[in-house]
């Protein structure tokens, strides 16, 4: 039976994002990648160096962690790290190193404890990171355990999601000014007005999460992603190169024949994109009225937004450059928000999928060269756990469908790109956004 939206507090924001048809936006000249980037070791580590080691990466949600003391370990660019709950419940990220003898300090890939000790010589330590004990160091002479914290990584917390930055201070972790030239078409940009800089940059080159996420803050508070829970996770391992899913995402021009089910809900040539440059990417596409994207095609879950108030914004003075004035908000877009999904990447590793019933989330990390791990999570409004007709398997199972259809085409494009025969070949105009990604990652690796 249609599920009811759940009572939350919906979080109205300023002004109104401008929404274009994806051919609108579309720089002709635009092509694919060449060859090296999907292939090439040596473009692999200098990823992992220039942009894994230096940008806020999506390590999971806050809900993983229910209680003090539960944990759970993320690596990012062969870094092992630890994300904990303290006894205060602040989540915390450290690396796995004992301050000791530099012992990994933890193994399992989740768990609960009360402390966290290496399992070499004992050293202890609290969930804030504190040395604790340390056998027989007393001893000597000018030891202070208060020397020996472990070392802390940047986190942070947005809507929700887990942040971790491996950048120290002097690292650069920026948005791009705007007046550049295309370094995929050549062509040049206009520059923002007199006195507007999109720039983020500090004085030391490190951004914090708040500043990164600055262009969306109160885009997607009525969605209230923090206060989700999680109904399901599953793992991918796919033979392709991490971009070729980003730019499988970003596009819809392969739906008809590759994603038949979801095109019968959802029209691939309805896709209309409010953030079209830059590290966010993505907007909308519309779901057949009375439709859900489940199996059974009706929602699965209570709503967990507002919907009919859902009029994607974001403050003025936080805007994407692309994004327009309220004066310029097509108002057909105000009262339809029941009937769409919003797909946006997060740059370098999140694709985040806003049902009206549900949200998607996945994480990208990239393994080698050609090969990629993909954890997807599934997550609900709590209340939507309390009703006995509650099936989010409707959901789950129609986007593993979806989802494999993906990996296995990006895995043809792997095999393709990887033949002498391949060189980059033209975008159409239904893959804007693709295009605008390989702009931003080729600005990111120069």
């Amino acid at each position: 039976m249609p599920h009811t939206a759940c009572e939350v507090p919906v979080t109205q924001t300023q002004a109104a994002a401008i929404f274009r048809k994806t051919a609108e936006t579309f720089e002709p000249a635009a092509k694919s990648l060449p060859q090296r980037y999907f292939i090439s070791p040596e473009v692999f580590a200098q990823e992992q160096e220039r942009i894994f080691s230096r940008q806020w990466v999506l390590v999971g949600h806050q809900s993983q962690m229910k209680k003090s003391g539960d944990f759970f370990l993320a690596t990012i660019a062969g870094e092992s790290l630890i994300v904990v709950r303290d006894q205060k419940s602040e989540v915390r990220g450290f690396y796995n190193v004992c301050r000791h003898r530099g012992t990994r300090l933890k193994e399992d890939a989740c768990g609960h404890s009360s402390t966290i000790q290496c399992p070499y010589h004992a050293w202890t330590y609290a969930l804030d990171g504190r040395l604790l004990g340390a056998p027989h160091m007393d001893d000597m002479p000018g030891f202070d355990k208060s020397d020996y914290p472990l070392h802390r990584v940047n986190l942070g917390l947005w809507e929700g999601f887990i942040f971790v930055n491996l950048a120290e201070a002097g690292a650069l972790t920026s948005i791009p000014s705007h007046s550049h030239s295309s370094a995929l078409t050549g062509a040049s940009r206009p520059s923002l007005p007199a006195g507007e800089k999109r720039e983020r940059r500090q004085q030391d080159g490190f951004v914090s999460l708040e500043d990164w996420f600055a262009p969306l803050k109160g885009k997607f508070s009525h969605w209230n992603m923090s206060m989700l829970q999680p109904a399901k996770r599953i793992e991918y391992d796919v033979r392709a190169n991490w971009k070729l899913m980003f730019e499988n995402y970003s596009e819809c021009y392969h739906c008809p024949g590759v994603h038949p089910q979801l095109q019968k809900v959802s029209p691939y040539d309805s896709a209309e994109n409010d953030l079209r440059e830059g590290p966010f990417l993505g907007g909308f596409m519309k779901i057949n009225p009375g439709k859900s994207l489940t199996m059974s095609g009706n929602a699965c879950a209570c709503g967990i937004a507002d919907s009919s108030r859902a009029r994607d914004r974001a403050p003025a003075h936080n805007r994407n450059p692309s994004q327009e004035t309220e004066n310029d908000h097509d108002h057909e877009h105000e009262h339809d928000g029941k009937n769409r999904v919003f797909y946006y990447s997060i740059f370098p590793n999140m694709l985040l999928s806003l049902h009206p019933d549900y949200v998607m989330v996945h994480q990208l990390w990239p393994q080698s060269s050609e090969r990629t791990l993909i954890v997807c999570d599934w997550l609900f409004h709590p209340d939507a756990f309390k009703h006995n007709d509650f099936d989010p398997d409707d959901a789950i199972q129609f986007w593993d469908r979806v989802n494999r259809q993906d990996w296995h085409v990006c895995e043809l494009s792997q095999q393709g790109i990887s033949s002498k025969a391949y060189e980059p070949g033209p975008y159409s105009a239904r893959e804007s956004i693709p295009a605008a990604w390989d702009e931003y990652y080729l600005q990111q690796m120069s």
